[in-house]
């Protein structure tokens, strides 16, 4: 899937990890779709490389994945900002 495809569903996914993962981010919510972005071409990268699941297009896994990169992103932002 194009990087620009994987953009797009970052967006939805850093709202996505918002609604999930509730609380008072230093940044934001600006910050917050920019984790979802990076979190859906780090999910997506990783999802079809080291796991092999073909994740293209818009459907339901395409988002799950970004989303859980998203998630882990949101994470691991919040363990650093502490």
């Amino acid at each position: 899937m194009s990087i620009l495809a994987w953009i797009v569903i970052g967006l939805v996914a850093g709202a996505l990890a918002k609604f999930i993962m509730p609380g008072d981010d230093p940044g934001g919510f600006i910050v917050t779709i920019i984790i979802g972005i990076v979190g859906a071409l780090v999910g997506g990268f990783l999802a079809q490389e080291l796991l092999g699941i073909a994740s293209g297009g818009f459907n339901i896994t395409t988002l799950l994945v970004a989303t859980g990169g998203a998630v882990l992103l949101l994470f691991i932002y919040r363990l650093v900002k502490r």
